[in-house]
């Protein structure tokens, strides 16, 4: 994957992954938005029985993007467990593997809606949110933000009918002072990205970054 992947945004060079991630150029650092680690898990608790298999999947990803980019830093912007109780429910070989990411390079928790505080014996670092190189990295975009900002939250995803067949794909959505990341968690699904709450946040003008293998796709988000 080469130049035809990369955009720029609030003055730095960014590279967009098919797995709904992002690579910062200037600083080698993969971007992660909405992992929900033990998802399954938490709705089995209340009764819905999903295939308990979501926080391995999303691991095999993870793994497989951090071998092949092999980043100096990870910023995780929240969502990153699906609730508070995420971690007690983990089986062992699971929190190996994560700490072992987090031991891997500099790794930071953002905190998001569904984990609000610190996740105790994980390894890494946790903030509410940042700013790094006048970029703000938060878990849900503010509508008055005035600065580049870039954040998680809405698991955007862009849908076309093809042939009578819906085509959905986890998508970026990009504006002038606003970046919001697809969901990385293999089951944290999506919001089409034309829905009222994304359009009020981005405003006219914005663009769906839809990556594949080989370049970039990107498409006029409807006003």
């Amino acid at each position: 994957m080469g130049a035809q992947s990369l955009f720029s945004f609030g003055g730095q060079t960014w590279r967009a992954l098919p797995e709904g991630a992002l690579v910062w150029q200037e600083r080698s650092a993969l971007i992660l938005a909405d992992l929900h680690f033990e998802k399954a898990s938490a709705y089995a608790c209340r009764g819905s029985m999903l295939p308990p298999y979501d926080s391995v999947a999303t691991l095999d990803a993870l793994e497989g993007l951090m071998a092949r980019i092999r980043p100096r830093e990870v910023w995780c912007l929240g969502d990153s467990f699906h609730d508070m109780g995420a971690c007690d429910r983990m089986d062992e070989g699971t929190r190996r593997r994560i700490t072992g990411l987090t031991a891997s390079c500099r790794w930071i928790w953002i905190t998001g809606n569904h984990d609000p505080r610190p996740t105790p014996d994980m390894g890494g670092e946790t903030l509410h949110e940042t700013r790094v190189a006048d970029i703000i990295l938060r878990h849900e975009a503010r509508p008055n933000e005035a600065g580049a900002e870039i954040s998680g939250h809405f698991h955007p995803k862009w849908r076309l009918n093809l042939r009578g067949r819906l085509v959905s794909r986890r998508c970026f959505v990009l504006s002038a002072r606003k970046l919001i990341m697809p969901a990385f968690g293999a089951y944290a699904g999506g919001l089409d990205v034309a829905a009222p709450a994304i359009r009020a946040l981005v405003g006219q003008g914005s663009e769906a970054l839809v990556p594949i293998s080989d370049r970039l796709l990107r498409f006029s988000v409807p006003a």
